[in-house]
């Protein structure tokens, strides 16, 4: 990977050189057709020329000593009494007569984790970082389908607490009426972000089959294929024969997240997300119908119109002109 500002990367480099040297044409020539200065064609080919292919690849920022850096013997220190004390910064800089912040640093440095993390008895990692290393994006549309369902309580009849006040339904509670929930069942294509959703009574196996197969239908109306569908680990996707011959009708390979790690189905919870503070509790609805009849125009409006950070300010439309 090359440089955040680099004009260049491994490939455009080694173009530069090939056409200055095995072309002998003149840099300043060569400079203007790939957008660089003189001075940095001179660099890389000086470069080329003294280390061969090797100095065409990026070298670290990091400088070559640093003098202000604490000593290794002191960053031993601090590493040793967090294993033996288990503290954190506040104590350890105080102890060894550092700032906190050095103290920090050292142990990020050295990727010791957080006490968060941490058995406060035995200090060893008990719990799943909020980060992954699983970071990606599939390479083409319908490689990879993220599914999940969101609950979100239905709307009574005239609006509820964000219509009314907690004040004026408060009255009702002695009545005891069982409102219920919404089922929001949505699919995200990994690569494109495009998005299918409905509002279903429940969650159970045949209800999220049934959805998949019409999810799919959705896709290929886009000329999506569905190739690989990844669920959290919910016994209606699992061990539901419904949902599995719904995958085998549409030819999709399932995939399951780690156990405990939502964020390894990253995009789909992203939208439930975007789904409550864009739809479900963007506005106020005196009826959960007009809550529900919302929902086909926004899901256009996220597919077609709304900017997707992640696709460079475009919205998912985009990736499939």
């Amino acid at each position: 990977m090359a440089h955040a500002n680099a004009r260049l990367n491994l490939h455009g480099r080694r173009l530069l050189v090939s056409r200055v040297i095995n072309d002998c044409r003149p840099v300043a020539h060569v400079a203007k057709e790939l957008g660089v200065s003189r001075q940095c064609a001179h660099r890389w080919v000086a470069r080329f020329r003294i280390e061969g292919d090797a100095g065409l690849h990026d070298r670290p920022s990091r400088p070559r000593n640093c003098p202000r850096r604490t000593p290794l013997d002191v960053e031993e220190r601090v590493l040793e009494l967090r294993r033996e004390e288990r503290r954190g910064q506040d104590w350890i800089g105080p102890e060894l007569g550092l700032a906190p912040r050095t103290v920090s640093a050292i142990l990020r440095r050295h990727h010791v984790p957080y006490l968060r993390e941490c058995d406060p008895l035995t200090g060893e990692v008990i719990r799943a970082s909020k980060t992954t290393a699983l970071r990606y994006e599939r390479d083409h549309p319908g490689d990879l389908i993220h599914v999940d369902v969101k609950k979100i309580g239905k709307i009574p009849d005239g609006g509820g607490w964000r219509a009314l006040g907690r004040a004026a339904t408060a009255a009702q509670r002695h009545k005891h009426e069982k409102i219920g929930y919404d089922y929001v069942h949505a699919a995200v294509d990994d690569h494109s972000r495009l998005a299918y959703a409905e509002i279903l009574d429940d969650e159970t196996g045949p209800t999220c089959a049934s959805f998949m197969l019409r999810a799919a239908l959705f896709f290929l109306s886009h000329s999506i294929s569905v190739r690989e569908v990844i669920t959290d680990n919910a016994r209606n996707y699992t061990v539901s024969y419904d949902f599995q011959a719904a995958l085998n009708a549409i030819g999709a390979r399932h995939l399951t997240i780690r156990p405990h790690c939502p964020w390894q189905n990253g995009k789909v919870e992203r939208f439930n997300r975007t789904i409550q503070t864009e739809w479900a509790y963007h506005q106020i609805f005196e009826t959960n119908t007009e809550r529900a009849d919302a929902l086909d125009p926004w899901l256009d409006h996220y597919n077609t119109q709304r900017r997707h950070s992640a696709l460079g300010g475009l919205p998912p439309i985009s990736r499939l002109s």
